[in-house]
């Protein structure tokens, strides 16, 4: 990274806050850095780190948008779209969220349906779905699902293994596991589907519609959803070029090859965001789960989903969403400084977002590094950095 003089930095900020707006009807009111307790030419470093990360190629392009106490205090945009096209990116951008689905959809749609007493974590899966069959299956419980400690395998070539979305299903469901429930952790997209095939038959209705009517709709997400229509295509950062599945550079059709086969939408994979609809998420979740006069999620439940669960010795996993680990390590997403009450996740496209309850903050880090390919791997080092630059900037932690 080149050397920037300390009022350069400072510059790059209100360059950035005068270069991308953010528009009166999405994300969340901007605010002045200083009176959110950051000091401005360290979190104006942040945005510098981002923008040099992209100049080297870390990935085309990127959106940084950084909060607290429901205020935006950083949202920076570098970089461009893709290979072919050298477009800016803007705050606006969306981008496949890969794994970030898993959370911003699929456990979300698991706490209102807690909420509501129609889902039990401790219940076995088979409750309700029934076709979830094989040995050992029928000790396994929407708990071990939300922690990856179920005992299924981390994944499958469903894209390869079947024809149509039933057939994909059907192989999930009679996967065998690979180890007893609650024995180890195991990061599975398996466990993710058969999850929404819960909250599908619990609610009666497909995942997106689900969460387009129940939390997308109600909290004011408009850029958020599963299949983007194909006038969205502009607005979207490419991904990667598909060598082994679809055969072409995908832009507005979801990344993974499993989602892909299962029509776009599951609980693994397949939302679309941008980082401003992401900041009303956050802002909502550490507001304990409430916004301005909707109350979506209980904080209760906030709480419980959001608490490392320790189904599996050392495993740092929450419900659905990760925390950092412990001891700290420069090599996760996290970085060093977030506390151990933050939790967070991140997709493989180049995407993360990552909230501390203690010092009521975001960071929201929305990349396509996977374009063109995803050999590229340097969103790795990038995360961790960026987080902990992010922390170092704040001059008011208890705020």
């Amino acid at each position: 990274m080149r050397a920037h003089s300390l009022g350069a930095l400072a510059g790059l900020l209100a360059a950035c806050r005068a270069t991308v707006p953010l528009p009166a009807s999405a994300g969340i009111p901007p605010a002045a850095p200083g009176a959110l307790g950051f000091d401005s030419t360290r979190l104006a470093a942040a945005a510098a780190y981002v923008k040099a990360a992209a100049d080297s190629g870390a990935f085309p392009g990127a959106v940084l948008a950084v909060g607290r106490h429901g205020r935006l205090a950083l949202l920076v945009a570098v970089g461009r779209y893709g290979a072919d096209d050298p477009r800016p990116v803007d705050a606006g951008t969306i981008y496949d969220l890969a794994s970030l689905t898993k959370v911003v959809g699929l456990t979300t749609a698991c706490m209102l349906l807690v909420d509501e007493g129609k889902l039990a974590l401790d219940e076995p899966v088979q409750r309700y779905v029934p076709e979830f069959r094989g040995a050992g299956k029928e000790r396994v419980t929407i708990r071990h699902l939300l922690t990856h400690s179920s005992g299924l395998p981390a994944w499958r070539p469903l894209y390869r293994e079947a024809d149509s979305r039933a057939t994909a299903l059907w192989v999930v469901n009679t996967t065998p596991l690979a180890t007893p429930p609650a024995q180890a952790y195991v990061y599975s997209d398996l466990g993710a589907i058969v999850l929404a095939e819960v909250v599908e038959r619990i609610t009666g209705e497909s995942l997106d519609r689900f969460l387009e009517r129940r939390v997308f709709r109600p909290l004011g997400m408009p850029a958020t959803r599963y299949l983007p229509p194909k006038d969205w295509r502009e607005r979207i950062a490419p991904t990667e070029n598909d060598t082994s599945y679809r055969h072409r550079m995908l832009r507005g059709e979801v990344h993974d090859e499993n989602a892909g086969r299962l029509g776009g939408i599951s609980g693994h994979a397949g939302l679309f965001s941008n980082a401003l609809d992401l900041s009303r998420f956050a802002a909502l979740l550490l507001n304990g789960g409430a916004w301005d006069t909707l109350q979506l999620i209980r904080s209760e439940t906030v709480a419980d989903f959001t608490r490392r669960q320790g189904v599996v010795p050392n495993s740092s996993r929450a419900l659905g969403w990760d925390t950092p680990p412990d001891p700290p390590d420069s090599t996760a997403s996290a970085g060093t400084k977030l506390s151990a009450r933050a939790f967070g996740h991140t997709g493989f496209t180049g995407t993360s977002l990552w909230m501390d309850p203690e010092q009521d903050l975001f960071i929201i880090l929305l990349t396509n590094r996977v374009h063109p390919t995803r050999a590229n791997t340097a969103i790795l080092k990038v995360r961790p950095h960026v987080a902990d630059l992010v922390v170092a900037a704040l001059t008011h932690p208890e705020l």
